[in-house]
């Protein structure tokens, strides 16, 4: 695949939109991040059903799956791994934040190449940190893949080091939410805990796998409020999301962690599926 970004916007190969469009001027829409793996859109069902549901409740026109099937397809005809990104906007509006009455949603494909991640990052796990910037509550957004990524942003500017591979992030009470791309989960005892999300963070594709498949071999798994002191006291700590799969963590700051019985056999459980 050319190192080029291939992109359609609206099912035309462009890529420009105007300078109106909502998504570009109030970070109005969501997206996606789907893996390409074999040629085949890995999760395409779940991430459509994710898509929809943080339409609907932004109150964008929902997307013709039919339509972006296709368009996804044309653009990876050629390729085995890669990694397509759908973001889909309200479209055009005039100035303020008041919704356009006929607004007509932009759809946005982009392709690119598959990350170039160390396989140690599987095998033996990453090193990780505490960010300093804080998630803000807010329910009404809380879960969705909205295009607000500003937090993250912020976030990610913290550090430098290359050995640091993901920052975790933590809500304005000081308990921990997610990773900067990721969702994190940790096992104390034998049983699986994630945070809860429902005042904010990313309900994330892989996370929702990791707790089927717990759920599928009798793994206890918990959603739950996780404080800084549970997250130390771990056993085991590992990150995911669609592309990385499983990272198991080794370190977070001055903590050591090591990859564990249950972060290996969920990410035995993953290759398979």
């Amino acid at each position: 695949m050319s190192n080029a970004v291939q992109v359609l916007v609206n099912g035309n190969p462009i890529d420009r939109v105007p300078t109106s469009d909502r998504g570009l001027l109030y970070g109005d829409g969501v997206f996606e991040t789907i893996a390409v793996k074999n040629g085949q859109l890995h999760f395409w069902s779940e991430h459509v059903r994710r898509l929809q549901s943080g339409c609907e409740r932004l109150g964008i026109d929902p997307v013709d799956e039919t339509q972006l099937m296709g368009e996804c397809r044309s653009l990876i005809r050629q390729s085995q791994q890669a990694v397509i990104k759908v973001i889909i906007t309200r479209g055009s509006g005039g100035r303020g934040y008041r919704l356009p009455e006929q607004a007509r949603p932009t759809r946005i494909i982009q392709l690119h190449e598959w990350p170039d991640y160390p396989a140690s990052c599987t095998e033996r796990g990453i090193k990780t940190r505490v960010c300093r910037t804080r998630l803000g509550h807010n329910a009404s957004l809380a879960g969705i893949k909205h295009l607000n990524r500003l937090e993250q942003v912020l976030a990610r500017q913290e550090w430098n080091d290359p050995n640091i591979m993901e920052g975790l992030m933590l809500d304005s009470d000081g308990d921990l939410v997610e990773g900067t791309m990721s969702n994190v989960f940790m096992v104390k005892d034998a049983v699986l805990m994630t945070p809860d999300l429902q005042r904010c963070g990313v309900a994330g594709i892989m996370r929702a796998r990791v707790l089927e498949m717990a759920a599928e071999h009798s793994i206890v798994a918990r959603v739950q409020q996780v404080d800084q002191a549970a997250m130390r006291q771990a056993d085991e700590v590992f990150v995911c999301n669609s592309l990385m799969g499983i990272w198991p963590v080794i370190g977070i700051d001055e903590r050591a962690y090591t990859k564990g019985p249950i972060t290996t056999q969920l990410q035995t459980l993953l290759a398979k599926a």
